[in-house]
């Protein structure tokens, strides 16, 4: 039904073959593969950080919190405008989520200010999201600031494989940067994920999480390295399968190329846009920064009614998002009395997200764009 959808996947039949081979094999849980995608990871992402593939990029969260041992005592802090697995992991641990704002309608990640007004006696982690593929311009600032008053940092790097702050991987400022490989992230393998650590104490205890405790897998005992096996800690079976882990491989090495088509694609959008009034476009002229461009955001005019717009581009074969909802407007979680984001709050009231993917046409592009400006003016 869709002339341009919102996200396509960049596979051909190398991804095809990839898991074939693995079928092939006859080996399909996680074994060689697995550990060949966790180096090439760390050698080409994350600056030679360890790397534990996961089931997804909420369990790669959730793992982070449970190796940082937080609990009900504590408070967690988390950006206001994400996504709700945030919010999810750190009610699954008991704790406590508190909000950060966005730093401004320029830039819509969360900023050391907007953390250092609700941080309490209480803060025990900070997750920070590096939103749309842009990361965070002062997450050095950040990290200091976390080590400083003995906080630890948590990096949701969901939207922002490759991306870099002054030159150095994000993921590899906090204690833990967790990624995601869902169908629609830059890296897609369907369901996946990555958590990461430059500190190989905690990135073990997350690898024994990931596989209910055990100190000897079953590709172990498979190729006759253990017998038996003893449960160290209690833990979850959060383990990647060898076919994701194949083709994780495979769109690991088409990710650069993928990402500067994105970032092709929108200065393409910033171009084309740039003299429509009835849009703010964030994230331009941001220092220091690379970003990987993981969705296009625009703000639409508060006057203007978001559903219709996404309605009328529809019924041109548009397909078109929104990246996200406020949390207390969910009904899990409307009674559990959140502090107030303001700017993030209006954010999400606005935001509509433009299709983009890396084998989208600059040609498409053009006809979104000047679909869209139609569509505002006829809304006037």
């Amino acid at each position: 039904m869709w002339k341009i959808q919102l996200f396509k996947l960049n596979y051909d039949e190398k991804e095809s073959q990839a898991v074939k081979d693995v079928v092939d094999s006859g080996w399909i849980t996680m074994g060689e593969k697995t550990k060949e995608f966790e180096k090439n990871f760390s050698q080409k992402i994350v600056d030679n950080a360890h790397c534990v593939a996961v089931s997804s990029g909420t369990a790669a969260l959730h793992l982070a919190l449970l190796s940082l041992g937080i609990s009900s005592k504590d408070e967690v802090i988390i950006p206001a405008l994400t996504f709700v697995a945030d919010i999810n992991v750190v009610k699954m641990v008991s704790a406590k989520p508190v909000l950060a704002d966005s730093e401004s309608y320029k830039n819509w990640n969360v900023s050391l200010d907007s953390i250092k007004k609700v941080v309490t006696d209480k803060t025990k982690a900070i997750i920070v999201v590096h939103y749309a593929g842009y990361p965070i311009e002062d997450i050095e600032e950040i990290a200091k600031f976390c080590k400083e008053h003995n906080i630890y940092l948590i990096e949701d790097c969901a939207h922002a494989p490759g991306a870099k702050v002054n030159n150095k991987a994000i993921g590899t400022f906090g204690d833990f940067g967790c990624f995601s490989f869902f169908t629609n992230k830059n890296l897609s393998v369907g369901e996946g994920g990555m958590i990461v650590s430059k500190n190989e104490k905690l990135i073990e205890k997350a690898r024994l999480l990931r596989s209910h405790g055990m100190n000897a897998l079953t590709l172990d005992r498979h190729k006759g390295r253990a017998i038996t096996y003893d449960v160290l800690i209690p833990g979850l079976n959060y383990r990647i399968d060898e076919m994701r882990a194949a083709l994780g491989l495979v769109q690991l090495e088409k990710l650069e190329f993928a990402n500067n088509k994105r970032k092709e694609l929108v200065e393409k959008y910033i171009e084309s846009l740039k003299d429509c009034k009835k849009i703010t476009i964030p994230f331009q002229k941001l220092n220091n920064i690379t970003s990987v461009y993981h969705i296009f955001p625009i703000l639409l005019d508060k006057k203007i009614d978001r559903i219709n717009i996404i309605e009328k581009l529809k019924e041109k074969g548009i397909q078109s998002s929104i990246h996200y909802p406020v949390f207390k407007e969910f009904s899990a979680f409307k009674n559990i009395g959140l502090n107030d984001a303001p700017i993030a709050e209006d954010i999400a009231k606005r935001e509509l997200t433009l299709p983009l993917y890396p084998t989208m046409t600059l040609e498409e592009v053009d006809y979104v764009c000047d679909s869209l400006i139609k569509i505002l003016k006829d809304d006037e």
